[in-house]
C-alpha cells in the first residue's frame, strides 16, 4: 500500500491527476486488491537501468521535436515584428496549450527559455547594470528572472523554469553580498580595485549552486522523478560556474583578465586541472551533464597550449577538436567501468547514497 500511494502522489506532483483524485484512487484501488510488487531482482535490474544511462525526461519523441520547431519559429517571427510586450502573451497562450494541457516535454523546455530571453531584454531596456559599479540597477535587474520564472513554475511546474528560478536567485544572492562587501567598504569601484575578493564572493555562490543540484540529485537516487530533472539543469548550470570562479579565484593576480578565459596563457594548467577535478566530480555522481558543460572551457585552455606553440590556425584548431573529441570519446565509452572503480574507492556510507554503478 505505501508503494501504491508513493505511486499516486508522483503521478499527482507530475499533474498527470489531482491531489484530490490521488486520495479517492488509493482506497478503490486497495479495496479490489491491486498492488505493487517488486522482486529484488526487478529492483536490481532497475537500478542497473537507471545508473546506466542519464536520459533527459524534455525528449520524449520527434512529434515533441516537431511541435518544438514550430515554437521556435513562430516566436522568433513574433519577436521581429510584433511589440516586446506581445511575445509573452504569446508565450502563455501556447503553454496552456502545449504545457498544462497536453503536457509536451520539450516544448515546455523551449518556452521556458523563451521567457527568459524575454525577461532578459525587457531588464536590459528597463535598467543599466552594465557597469564597473555594482548599483542598485544591477540588482534590479537580476532581481525580475526569480519572480517571473517562480510565478511560470507555480503555473506550469516545468522543471527547468524551477532550476533558472534557484540559479537567478543565487545571482541575486551574489549581487546583493557584492553591494554589502562595496557599502562596507565605502568604495564603489572596490571589486574592480579588488578582484580577488569578487572571485571569491562568485565561489561562494557557485558552490552553493552546487550543493543545491546535490540536494535534489541525492533526493532521487533512482532517478525516478522530476527531482532529477530538477538537479539535470542545476549541474548544467553549476559546472561552469565552479570552472569560472575557480579558475578566477587561483588567478587573480592577472588583474584586468580574472574572467577572461580567452587569456589564459599562465592560466591553461589550472584550467586543466579544474577540468579535470570536474570530469571526477561527474564521475561520482553519474552526471554525465557536469562533465559536458566543462568541455568547452578544455577545449579553449588545449587551444591556448597549442596556441603558445606557435602553430598555424588550421593546426591548434583540428589539434583541439582531435584532443578534446577523444577525451569525450574515452569517459564516454568507459563510463561504468570507470565510475565502478571510483565508487569502489568511497566510503560505503558515501557510496550508498549515489546512484548505483
Amino acid at each position: 500500500m505505501t508503494e501504491l500511494r508513493s505511486i499516486l502522489d508522483e503521478a499527482a506532483r507530475q499533474g498527470l491527476i489531482s491531489s484530490e483524485a490521488g486520495g479517492r484512487l488509493l482506497p478503490f484501488l486497495t479495496e479490489r486488491g491491486v498492488t505493487v510488487v517488486e522482486t529484488q531482482k526487478a529492483v536490481a535490474a532497475e537500478e542497473r537501468a537507471w545508473s546506466d544511462t542519464e536520459t533527459p525526461r524534455f525528449v520524449r519523441g520527434f512529434h515533441d521535436v516537431l511541435i518544438t520547431i514550430g515554437v521556435i519559429v513562430a516566436l522568433v517571427g513574433l519577436w521581429g515584428l510584433a511589440p516586446l510586450y506581445a511575445v509573452p502573451v504569446a508565450i502563455i497562450v501556447l503553454s496552456e496549450i502545449l504545457v498544462r494541457r497536453q503536457r509536451l516535454a520539450l516544448p515546455a523546455v523551449s518556452l521556458t527559455i523563451a521567457l527568459f530571453c524575454w525577461t532578459f531584454l525587457l531588464m536590459s531596456r528597463v535598467f543599466t547594470p552594465w557597469t564597473s559599479e555594482v548599483g542598485a540597477d544591477l540588482t534590479q535587474f537580476v532581481a525580475g528572472f526569480p519572480i517571473l520564472l517562480c510565478v511560470y513554475y507555480a503555473r506550469y511546474r516545468v522543471p527547468l523554469s524551477l532550476a533558472l528560478t534557484i540559479m537567478s536567485t543565487l545571482a541575486l544572492v551574489l549581487t546583493l553580498l557584492l553591494r554589502l562587501v562595496q557599502w562596507l567598504s565605502g568604495n564603489p569601484a572596490f571589486f574592480v580595485d579588488h578582484l580577488g575578493v569578487l572571485a571569491a564572493v562568485a565561489f561562494v555562490c557557485a558552490l552553493g549552486l552546487f550543493t543545491t543540484a546535490l540536494y535534489f540529485d541525492l533526493g532521487d537516487r533512482l532517478r525516478r522523478t522530476t527531482r532529477s530533472d530538477i538537479a539535470f539543469w542545476l549541474h548544467l548550470g553549476a559546472a561552469p560556474a565552479l570552472l569560472y570562479s575557480t579558475v578566477s579565484l587561483l588567478s587573480f593576480g592577472e588583474a584586468g583578465h580574472i574572467f577572461d578565459l580567452a587569456n589564459m596563457s599562465a592560466r591553461t594548467p589550472v584550467v586543466v586541472a579544474t577540468v579535470a577535478a570536474l570530469m571526477l566530480i561527474g564521475l561520482v555522481i553519474d552526471r554525465r551533464a557536469f562533465v559536458t558543460s566543462g568541455l568547452l572551457s578544455l577545449g579553449v585552455a588545449i587551444f591556448s597550449v597549442v596556441r603558445k606553440g606557435n602553430a598555424t590556425v588550421d593546426t591548434y584548431i583540428f589539434t583541439t577538436l582531435i584532443v578534446v573529441g577523444a577525451i569525450v570519446l574515452i569517459i564516454g565509452t568507459g563510463w561504468m567501468p570507470l565510475r565502478r572503480l571510483v565508487l569502489r574507492a568511497l566510503p560505503p556510507a558515501i557510496a550508498n547514497r549515489l546512484p548505483p554503478g
